[in-house]
């Protein structure tokens, strides 16, 4: 079988599942908060380096 493709020979009659799950829960939820909030820092301050370097 070809890479990427499921088939019904496989043993996983689910398909594919989603990488991150679509309604998360409580503490889930949080939890990809603050990571998201901490890439978007790193982000931000690289952004600001970038420009204040000589």
């Amino acid at each position: 079988m070809s890479p990427g493709r499921t088939g019904a020979d496989d043993g996983c009659d689910t398909g594919r599942m989603p990488v991150l799950e679509p309604n998360p829960q409580g503490s889930q939820k949080k939890l990809l908060l603050v990571l998201g909030l901490m890439l978007g820092v790193t982000v931000v301050v690289g952004i600001i380096a970038s420009f204040a370097a000589p």
